[in-house]
């Protein structure tokens, strides 16, 4: 795999909107729908994506299946 792009300079449109460019997206794995976080940093801004509950499956399997958290997410979202 590559290393990292060199900076690529994006416009901000009316509403704050800008477009990552695709090069970036691809690499970080980000797509239509995923949620980013931003985070101001020393010298900027830090973009991350923020990971999906299916994309950490497994990283905790010692404390239980995903069917389990599964049940448990849904037990609690009828509780609100």
């Amino acid at each position: 795999m590559p290393g990292p792009a060199l900076g690529v300079v994006v416009k901000v449109t009316r509403r704050g909107q800008t477009t990552l460019p695709i090069e970036h997206r691809m690499r970080l794995g980000i797509k239509e729908g995923d949620d980013l976080l931003i985070e101001e940093a020393e010298h900027g801004l830090l973009v991350r994506r923020v990971p999906d509950l299916m994309d950490l499956a497994g990283v905790d399997a010692k404390y239980g299946t995903v069917e389990a958290a599964r049940k448990m997410i849904e037990r609690m979202r009828e509780e609100y």
